[in-house]
């Protein structure tokens, strides 16, 4: 009885996440970059032309939204669908600027292994949503004497849009987030850890995107996905959209009479854009790498984020993290001898090309799929894509009509 009653328990808050991603902060309307003819480089995208085309990993998002001051939410990333404690995956951190809060940092970095799920989420609730993982962690099947977990949470500060000092996030959401995962299509746009973000002076969110290599280069497949909410000047495939559509960091300096920043009521923050905020990058790949080699294609990401116009600002906090799901590299607890078998450095140069050109068309995507948010007194408006395409035409990225 009481496992028929989990069952349906665990149906009732699949069905309620599923709502979540899918009615609050999603419009199918809104296209992904290749919808509008945005071709990043020169792999192709995965069947999703997402993280979950590496097989295995498993996403889900639970989306905040109360009134007029909360706008947030936790996206949780498995690598795969077991027991990540009992069967950890190689696993590596790049730092691009550290003004962030990233938990679990070191001892990936010491150990070059991840042993529980990647959770996002807002900057101010990083702490009781690991306190709130660790919980149920410990809850599972074969953790009881467990006495060590080393919790990775993410962030990005969505406190221009969420009331972040009331740290919305309960135990709860936590739990639906990582009960409700799963493979399939990403939901992007203002949802999830990407419900109050802002990138390049629009609304930011979640983004994904893949690349699969061909035969001849190992057939690999790496995924990313971003949660995107920092500055800059948006540039698309080369073309300058943000100083062609007006916004773009340290405009009010180099045009105080003339700024989106004073004249908008749309965007009437605080401070100036000078390329502040945050971006996580999230890595992953089948192809059976060493911590070593995960942090040499992390560090690739960063110049994927470069191309869409960031230059790290300095309150910018900039994270990847990258691991392999392939079996080979696996890193079963409790043995004492390890047998790994990984690609050679000299394969490693297309899985490079292909985080780059990942990183890239995430975060476009992230844009993109962004729907108009408000809260806090302030909106975030979704990029114009009437004007958007004009100047993509303009500049020879996408075919004239």
């Amino acid at each position: 009885m009481a496992s028929i009653m989990r069952k349906i328990f665990l149906t009732i808050v699949l069905f309620s996440a599923i709502c979540s991603q899918n009615l609050i902060g999603q419009d199918d309307q809104r296209p992904r970059a290749r919808d509008l003819g945005i071709e990043v480089g020169v792999f192709s995208p995965g069947p999703l032309n997402a993280i979950t085309d590496v097989a295995g990993v498993l996403v889900s998002h639970v989306t905040l939204k109360n009134g007029d001051d909360i706008n947030t939410g936790i996206t949780a990333i498995y690598p795969h669908n077991g027991s990540i404690y009992h069967d950890r995956v190689p696993a590596a951190v790049h730092v691009g600027n550290g003004y962030g809060k990233l938990i679990g940092v070191t001892q990936i970095r010491e150990l070059g292994e991840l042993e529980t799920p990647i959770l996002l989420t807002c900057t101010l609730c990083v702490w009781q949503v690991a306190d709130a993982m660790v919980e149920w962690l410990l809850e599972q099947p074969g953790m009881e004497n467990v006495r060590s977990l080393n919790a990775v949470v993410g962030e990005t500060n969505d406190g221009s849009l969420n009331n972040i000092r009331s740290r919305p996030i309960k135990n709860e959401h936590v739990r639906q987030a990582l009960t409700t995962a799963h493979s399939g299509p990403v939901v992007e746009g203002s949802v999830g850890a990407g419900r109050g973000t802002r990138a390049f002076g629009w609304k930011g969110g979640i983004g994904t995107s893949s690349r699969v290599l061909p035969e001849s280069l190992g057939g690999f497949t790496t995924g990313v996905l971003v949660q995107s909410n920092f500055g800059g000047i948006l540039t698309i495939n080369g073309a300058p959209v943000g100083q062609e559509m007006g916004r773009y960091s340290f405009k009010e300096n180099l045009h105080p009479n003339n700024s989106p920043l004073k004249d908008s009521e749309i965007f009437d923050w605080d401070s100036p854009d000078e390329g502040q905020g945050s971006i996580m990058i999230i890595v992953a790949t089948d192809a059976p790498l060493s911590p070593l080699k995960l942090e040499r294609l992390a560090r690739r990401a960063i110049i994927g984020l470069g191309r869409t116009g960031s230059f790290a600002g300095n309150g910018s906090g900039d994270y990847v993290i990258s691991f392999s799901t392939a079996t080979e590299v696996r890193r079963p607890r409790g043995h004492s001898v390890l047998q790994l078998k990984e690609i050679s450095n000299d394969q490693m140069s297309a899985l490079f090309q292909g985080v780059v050109e990942s990183t890239e068309e995430a975060i476009y995507n992230s844009i993109l799929k962004a729907t108009t948010v408000s809260g806090m007194g302030r909106t975030a408006d979704a990029i114009d894509l009437n004007v958007l395409a004009k100047v993509l035409r303009r500049f020879n990225v996408t075919p004239p009509n």
